[in-house]
């Protein structure tokens, strides 16, 4: 499997997505879009950068660029997740890791002396071409949301 590469075609998918929708690669054709993987649904750092991209989902619309929170958690989960804060947009359930595996987000971690394997916060924005326009990899949350902003006015 290719790494997704700026500049190129990210890898085709499909997943479902809370609100009984399912979301692709076909589906998402001539619209803009960011990716965002976080470990996972109410965890402090985890609502913080959700809660941020709600925040700024009014920026994003004008800007015509769609939002979408991935994590492993299952649907249940994100719909729970997504209400408790009242997120705008959708989130994708990835549980077989799928999604994490096309863009290279599954790392080792080291969790109080213990090695887990979980997602590597990271972020992608991808064009209405689904090319692959930025990505930002090991996230620190403050100030991303703007990061992302700023990248988008120069697609």
């Amino acid at each position: 499997m290719a790494k997704p590469t700026v500049g190129k075609k990210i890898p085709a998918f499909k997943a479902q997505a809370t609100s009984e929708t399912s979301v692709s690669t076909k589906d998402l054709e001539g619209q803009a879009y960011v990716l965002y993987f976080y470990p996972r649904d109410n965890t402090p750092g985890c609502t913080v950068e959700s809660q941020d991209f709600a925040a700024n989902y009014a920026r994003f619309k004008r800007l015509k660029v769609r939002v979408f929170g991935v994590s492993r958690d299952n649907l249940r989960s994100h719909e729970r997740f997504r209400a408790k804060f009242e997120f705008p947009f959708e989130l994708i359930a990835d549980p077989d890791e799928e999604l994490c595996n096309k863009f290279e987000v599954m790392k080792d971690k080291n969790m109080y002396g213990k090695k887990v394997r979980g997602i590597e916060r990271s972020t992608f924005l991808v064009d209405g071409n689904g090319i692959l326009r930025r990505e930002w990899r090991k996230v620190r949350i403050d100030g991303h949301v703007d990061e992302v902003l700023a990248a988008i006015k120069d697609l």
